[in-house]
């Protein structure tokens, strides 16, 4: 098929208010997907990789949340990147493959070549347009962003064998039990437009399943509990389980960086992430600073243009300031999110912290973490509209929204 031929849709599945609850308490104020991650909602980052796609035409996201909540930013973006951006709620949930298969019909619009599948809880470089090349290289139905994680960790992913030579998917497990591989499954896949028709594969048989189960009284009346509906369709257990060693499936290994963004400490570690790989793409989004007319910067470091930072702070490395915040005079910053409108007065210090919305810091206070991203209280979150009182030191904490604290806490969940 040549260039001229070709067109790619994207489609980016964002969730919903139920599924972000291990995000909380960030995700009470914002949709995960437009949580910013280095300056910029979480969602913008695997939208900028798909614009770099030869001969993208669209870009769907899919998710359960109300449209008004997405309205504002699928506007904005589709005005920056000049490409249709277009939010598509779902009316229940039918599975990651379900919910690609209920929206066939806007997918299909543009006859696309190829269809761009991407999770938005994922942070990565997205290597889509060479992943796009060897995916027309296998010539397979599907390709899958595989990366290598350590064997310790492998089980909590999908993991899968392929073949060291083509590259063909031989077998996936969904978070097995035993160790199978240390290759895992990233959430970003290319598929070719069949696999709407493996798809509808599935629903079929679950419906002559279902048929057969209802001519068997007593075996519907065992398996009525343990049945899926038959529109709801998995992607991994449903889809590339049954279609590995079948010569349609192939993987394409990352080298760069990759994480599942599940809780507010992976979202710290994303935010760095992001902020080292601007220097490379988006330079003029990281500060620059000396300490005479600005703030010293040291490291990577976004601050949004209406943000506002004495040139006595310094701040640095992996921090990321949102819009109308106030960075007092002697403030040091170091790996923190600082999100709208939040006020760190005077000589006050924040390291390994997200500080809510509205938040203000008082003049000589801490708010700190050990920093160990994986752990429950490894760094400290301020919800919205938290108020920190000078001199007090909050370390290893989450704290929920609108809460005044005037003495120190160590190791606690402030509700």
């Amino acid at each position: 098929m040549g260039s001229s031929e070709e067109r790619v849709v994207a489609v980016i599945m964002v969730g919903g208010p139920t599924k972000g609850t291990r995000f909380r308490p960030l995700s009470l104020n914002v949709p995960k997907p437009l949580f910013p991650l280095a300056g910029q909602p979480m969602v913008h980052h695997p939208i900028l990789a798909c614009r770099r796609i030869p001969n993208l035409v669209q870009v769907y996201l899919i998710g359960f949340y109300e449209e008004r909540e997405f309205a504002l930013y699928v506007s904005a973006i589709s005005n920056e990147l000049r490409i249709p951006v277009r939010y598509l709620r779902e009316d229940k949930p039918h599975g990651s493959a379900g919910g690609l298969y209920n929206f066939r019909d806007y997918i299909m619009e543009d006859d696309p070549s190829h269809i761009v599948l991407l999770n938005c809880d994922v942070c990565s470089s997205f290597p889509l347009p060479d992943m796009l090349e060897a995916h027309k290289r296998y010539g397979g139905l599907g390709t899958l962003l595989v990366i290598k994680v350590s064997a310790e960790s492998a089980n909590q992913f999908g993991e899968l064998v392929a073949d060291s030579v083509t590259n063909e998917l031989l077998h996936y497990t969904e978070k097995p039990e035993t160790f199978v591989s240390d290759l895992i499954n990233c959430g970003v896949y290319i598929f070719t437009p069949e696999i709407f028709t493996a798809i509808q594969g599935v629903f079929t048989q679950r419906k002559d399943t279902a048929n057969m189960r209802r001519m068997n009284s007593f075996e519907a009346l065992q398996s009525a509990t343990k049945a899926l509906p038959v529109d709801y369709v998995r992607l991994d257990q449903d889809i590339l389980s049954p279609l590995a060693g079948k010569k349609q499936l192939y993987t394409y290994e990352t080298l760069d960086f990759w994480e599942q963004i599940k809780t507010p400490g992976i979202s710290l570690k994303c935010s760095a992430l992001y902020l080292a790989q601007y220097r490379y793409t988006s330079p003029h989004l990281l500060a620059s600073g000396d300490g005479t007319k600005s703030a010293t910067i040291m490291g990577d470091v976004f601050i949004h243009p209406s943000a506002k930072a004495h040139p006595t702070a310094k701040i640095g490395p992996n921090v990321s300031i949102s819009a109308n915040a106030r960075i007092g005079a002697g403030v040091r910053l170091i790996s923190c999110i600082i999100l709208d409108d939040v006020e760190i007065k005077e000589n006050a210090v924040v390291i390994h912290s997200i500080v809510g919305w509205k938040s203000s810091i008082g003049k000589w206070s801490r708010v700190q973490a050990e920093g160990d991203y994986n752990a429950k209280l490894g760094i400290t979150i301020l919800g919205e509209a938290v108020a920190v009182e000078d001199e007090v030191v909050v370390v290893n904490s989450i704290v929920l929204p609108n809460k005044t604290l005037a003495v120190s806490f160590q190791d606690e969940i402030i509700l």
